[in-house]
């Protein structure tokens, strides 16, 4: 499974929220984090949350495109629960 994700480091808290549909009909997430946008801390963050949202390992998540962009396309490659 693909996701468009949106991400907003240095917030407050650790969020998902639902940020409906773009323009090629992908469902995006908007996701918060304290991290901050810097050694890829954020992105790795962002997979913790996923990770924990999804109930999947934080190995089964990748990101694919936008590693220093807000905008970013995830992988999840498996779909089993932890």
């Amino acid at each position: 499974m693909k996701l468009t994700i949106k991400v907003t480091p240095n917030s407050k808290q650790d969020l998902v929220k639902e940020g409906g549909i773009n323009a090629y009909g992908n469902r995006v997430l908007k996701i918060k984090t304290i991290a901050t946008p810097e050694d890829g801390k954020a992105n790795e963050a962002v997979i913790k949350i996923l990770a924990e949202y999804f109930k999947v390992r934080k190995s089964a998540i990748k990101v694919i495109s936008g590693e220093t962009a807000r905008l970013k396309i995830v992988e999840i490659t498996e779909e089993k629960p932890v």
